[in-house]
Protein backbone atom coordinates (compact mmCIF):
# COMPACT_ATOMS: atom_id res chain seq x y z
CA UNK A 1 0.00 0.00 0.00
CA UNK A 2 1.15 3.43 -1.09
CA UNK A 3 0.91 5.45 2.46
CA UNK A 4 0.12 9.60 1.96
CA UNK A 5 3.32 11.54 3.14
CA UNK A 6 2.50 14.33 5.25
CA UNK A 7 4.40 17.09 6.48
CA UNK A 8 3.27 19.16 9.21
CA UNK A 9 4.24 23.01 9.64
CA UNK A 10 3.15 24.50 13.48
CA UNK A 11 4.93 26.17 15.90
CA UNK A 12 3.51 24.67 18.76
CA UNK A 13 5.43 21.44 19.19
CA UNK A 14 3.62 19.96 21.51
CA UNK A 15 0.51 19.81 19.16
CA UNK A 16 2.85 19.26 16.51
CA UNK A 17 3.52 15.89 18.09
CA UNK A 18 0.01 15.29 19.28
CA UNK A 19 -1.34 15.62 15.42
CA UNK A 20 1.62 13.47 14.31
CA UNK A 21 0.71 10.68 16.96
CA UNK A 22 -2.61 10.50 15.24
CA UNK A 23 -1.22 8.54 12.29
CA UNK A 24 1.15 6.79 13.24
CA UNK A 25 -0.59 3.17 13.58
CA UNK A 26 -2.21 4.12 10.00
CA UNK A 27 -0.82 1.48 7.31
CA UNK A 28 -1.87 4.66 5.00
CA UNK A 29 -0.55 7.75 6.14
CA UNK A 30 3.48 8.34 6.92
CA UNK A 31 4.45 12.01 8.70
CA UNK A 32 7.77 12.65 7.27
CA UNK A 33 8.38 15.58 9.18
CA UNK A 34 7.57 18.02 11.76
CA UNK A 35 8.66 21.57 11.10
CA UNK A 36 8.46 24.96 12.41
CA UNK A 37 7.64 28.71 10.74
CA UNK A 38 11.49 29.37 11.32
CA UNK A 39 12.86 26.62 9.72
CA UNK A 40 13.81 26.68 5.64
CA UNK A 41 9.66 25.18 4.90
CA UNK A 42 10.70 25.29 0.71
CA UNK A 43 13.87 23.18 1.34
CA UNK A 44 11.74 20.69 3.31
CA UNK A 45 9.16 20.26 0.89
CA UNK A 46 11.64 19.45 -1.84
CA UNK A 47 13.74 16.83 0.19
CA UNK A 48 10.85 15.30 1.73
CA UNK A 49 8.38 15.03 -1.00
CA UNK A 50 5.40 15.38 1.35
CA UNK A 51 1.93 14.53 -0.76
CA UNK A 52 0.04 16.82 1.77
CA UNK A 53 1.09 19.69 3.65
CA UNK A 54 -0.73 20.62 6.75
CA UNK A 55 0.23 24.04 7.72
CA UNK A 56 -1.22 26.12 11.17
CA UNK A 57 -3.25 29.59 9.67
CA UNK A 58 -1.08 31.60 12.26
CA UNK A 59 2.44 31.14 12.37
CA UNK A 60 5.28 32.95 14.33
CA UNK A 61 7.68 33.80 11.91
CA UNK A 62 6.34 33.71 8.28
CA UNK A 63 2.59 34.89 7.21
CA UNK A 64 1.05 31.62 6.38
CA UNK A 65 -1.22 33.15 3.50
CA UNK A 66 2.25 34.45 1.88
CA UNK A 67 3.77 31.16 2.47
CA UNK A 68 0.81 28.81 0.47
CA UNK A 69 1.04 31.23 -2.34
CA UNK A 70 4.94 30.36 -2.54
CA UNK A 71 4.44 27.13 -2.17
CA UNK A 72 1.65 26.60 -4.94
CA UNK A 73 3.52 28.46 -7.14
CA UNK A 74 6.39 25.99 -6.63
CA UNK A 75 5.09 22.49 -5.87
CA UNK A 76 1.91 22.55 -7.47
CA UNK A 77 1.25 18.55 -7.08
CA UNK A 78 1.18 19.03 -3.09
CA UNK A 79 -2.47 19.94 -1.58
CA UNK A 80 -2.21 22.12 1.34
CA UNK A 81 -4.15 21.81 4.03
CA UNK A 82 -5.02 24.97 6.96
CA UNK A 83 -5.56 23.82 10.15
CA UNK A 84 -6.82 26.92 12.80
CA UNK A 85 -9.11 27.38 15.40
CA UNK A 86 -11.66 30.39 14.45
CA UNK A 87 -11.41 32.35 11.49
CA UNK A 88 -13.62 34.05 9.73
CA UNK A 89 -15.33 33.42 6.03
CA UNK A 90 -13.47 36.13 4.08
CA UNK A 91 -10.30 34.92 5.53
CA UNK A 92 -10.72 31.34 4.56
CA UNK A 93 -11.91 32.96 0.67
CA UNK A 94 -8.07 34.57 0.74
CA UNK A 95 -7.00 31.11 1.26
CA UNK A 96 -8.93 29.39 -1.46
CA UNK A 97 -7.74 32.22 -4.00
CA UNK A 98 -4.61 31.01 -2.53
CA UNK A 99 -4.68 27.36 -3.74
CA UNK A 100 -5.33 25.57 -0.23
CA UNK A 101 -7.71 22.12 -0.80
CA UNK A 102 -9.19 22.23 2.37
CA UNK A 103 -9.21 23.78 5.98
CA UNK A 104 -9.33 21.57 9.10
CA UNK A 105 -10.17 22.68 12.81
CA UNK A 106 -7.31 21.86 15.03
CA UNK A 107 -9.01 20.88 17.91
CA UNK A 108 -11.37 18.11 15.40
CA UNK A 109 -10.64 14.54 17.19
CA UNK A 110 -8.18 11.99 15.24
CA UNK A 111 -11.24 10.56 12.90
CA UNK A 112 -12.10 14.25 11.23
CA UNK A 113 -8.57 14.41 10.62
CA UNK A 114 -8.64 11.07 9.13
CA UNK A 115 -11.12 11.82 6.63
CA UNK A 116 -10.56 15.32 5.63
CA UNK A 117 -6.93 13.73 4.56
CA UNK A 118 -8.09 11.14 2.42
CA UNK A 119 -10.93 13.30 1.05
CA UNK A 120 -8.02 15.66 -0.31
CA UNK A 121 -6.10 12.91 -1.16
CA UNK A 122 -8.88 11.98 -3.44
CA UNK A 123 -8.78 15.40 -5.52
CA UNK A 124 -12.05 16.68 -3.36
CA UNK A 125 -12.08 20.23 -1.26
CA UNK A 126 -13.12 19.77 2.12
CA UNK A 127 -14.34 23.03 4.77
CA UNK A 128 -14.89 23.02 8.30
CA UNK A 129 -18.59 21.13 9.45
CA UNK A 130 -20.05 24.38 10.56
CA UNK A 131 -19.37 25.72 6.52
CA UNK A 132 -20.53 22.91 4.51
CA UNK A 133 -24.11 22.84 2.75
CA UNK A 134 -24.31 26.91 3.29
CA UNK A 135 -23.96 29.47 0.75
CA UNK A 136 -20.47 30.13 1.63
CA UNK A 137 -19.92 26.39 0.27
CA UNK A 138 -21.57 27.53 -2.95
CA UNK A 139 -19.09 30.55 -3.00
CA UNK A 140 -16.43 28.27 -2.40
CA UNK A 141 -17.00 25.97 -5.42
CA UNK A 142 -17.29 28.37 -7.77
CA UNK A 143 -13.60 29.88 -6.79
CA UNK A 144 -12.41 26.74 -6.81
CA UNK A 145 -14.04 26.32 -10.32
CA UNK A 146 -12.54 29.80 -11.43
CA UNK A 147 -15.62 31.81 -11.17
CA UNK A 148 -15.80 35.27 -10.73
CA UNK A 149 -18.93 35.26 -7.57
CA UNK A 150 -16.60 36.26 -4.71
CA UNK A 151 -17.12 36.37 -1.02
CA UNK A 152 -18.66 40.02 -0.93
CA UNK A 153 -21.23 37.92 -2.70
CA UNK A 154 -22.41 37.11 0.90
CA UNK A 155 -22.34 40.30 2.29
CA UNK A 156 -24.60 41.66 -0.22
CA UNK A 157 -27.13 39.02 0.89
CA UNK A 158 -27.28 40.72 4.50
CA UNK A 159 -30.19 43.33 4.54
CA UNK A 160 -29.86 46.59 6.20
CA UNK A 161 -32.37 45.10 8.63
CA UNK A 162 -30.14 42.08 9.55
CA UNK A 163 -27.06 44.12 9.73
CA UNK A 164 -28.74 46.35 12.39
CA UNK A 165 -29.82 43.42 14.10
CA UNK A 166 -25.85 41.49 14.18
CA UNK A 167 -24.62 44.93 15.47
CA UNK A 168 -27.18 44.76 18.39
CA UNK A 169 -26.69 41.36 19.08
CA UNK A 170 -22.76 41.84 19.09
CA UNK A 171 -23.57 44.89 22.30
CA UNK A 172 -25.36 42.51 24.35
CA UNK A 173 -29.01 43.18 23.32
CA UNK A 174 -31.70 40.81 23.64
CA UNK A 175 -34.27 40.23 21.27
CA UNK A 176 -36.80 42.27 23.04
CA UNK A 177 -34.40 45.23 23.07
CA UNK A 178 -33.56 45.29 19.86
CA UNK A 179 -37.55 44.93 18.95
CA UNK A 180 -37.92 48.39 21.28
CA UNK A 181 -34.81 49.49 19.59
CA UNK A 182 -35.97 48.90 15.80
CA UNK A 183 -39.17 49.42 16.91
CA UNK A 184 -40.31 46.25 14.97
CA UNK A 185 -41.87 43.04 16.89
CA UNK A 186 -39.76 40.43 18.68
CA UNK A 187 -40.80 38.12 16.46
CA UNK A 188 -39.65 40.05 13.50
CA UNK A 189 -36.54 40.12 15.39
CA UNK A 190 -36.26 36.32 15.92
CA UNK A 191 -37.33 36.19 12.14
CA UNK A 192 -34.02 38.28 11.37
CA UNK A 193 -31.77 36.05 13.67
CA UNK A 194 -32.84 33.07 12.11
CA UNK A 195 -32.18 34.37 8.62
CA UNK A 196 -28.54 35.79 9.61
CA UNK A 197 -27.63 32.40 11.35
CA UNK A 198 -28.79 30.55 7.78
CA UNK A 199 -27.26 33.25 5.77
CA UNK A 200 -23.80 33.03 7.83
CA UNK A 201 -23.80 29.08 8.27
CA UNK A 202 -23.66 29.96 12.29
CA UNK A 203 -25.61 28.28 15.00
CA UNK A 204 -25.98 30.29 18.06
CA UNK A 205 -26.24 34.17 19.18
CA UNK A 206 -23.19 34.28 20.71
CA UNK A 207 -21.37 33.20 17.24
CA UNK A 208 -23.23 36.20 15.79
CA UNK A 209 -21.60 38.46 18.16
CA UNK A 210 -18.02 37.25 17.65
CA UNK A 211 -18.39 37.01 13.17
CA UNK A 212 -19.59 40.65 13.82
CA UNK A 213 -16.46 41.72 15.75
CA UNK A 214 -14.16 39.59 14.22
CA UNK A 215 -15.00 39.82 10.60
CA UNK A 216 -14.92 42.67 8.45
CA UNK A 217 -18.65 41.52 7.09
CA UNK A 218 -20.38 45.20 8.50
CA UNK A 219 -17.76 47.16 6.88
CA UNK A 220 -18.16 45.57 3.64
CA UNK A 221 -21.81 45.38 4.14
CA UNK A 222 -22.36 49.33 5.13
CA UNK A 223 -20.04 50.27 2.35
CA UNK A 224 -21.81 48.29 -0.46
CA UNK A 225 -24.22 50.02 -2.45
CA UNK A 226 -25.75 46.87 -3.29
CA UNK A 227 -27.50 46.34 -0.54
CA UNK A 228 -31.27 44.74 -0.10
CA UNK A 229 -34.21 46.54 0.98
CA UNK A 230 -36.18 44.72 3.68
Amino acid sequence: MTKIRLLLVEDNRILCESIASMFKKRPDMHVVGNISSNENIVQSLGDLKPDILLIDIILTSQNSLELVKLIRQQFQEIKIIVMGLVTTQSNIYKYIEAGVAGFILKDADTSRFVKTILKINRGLWVLPPLLTGSLFSQVVKNAVSGSTYSITDISTRITKRELEVMELIAEGFTNKEIAQKLNISTYTVKSHVHNILEKLALSTRAQIAKHAHLSELSKSTSDSASLLEE
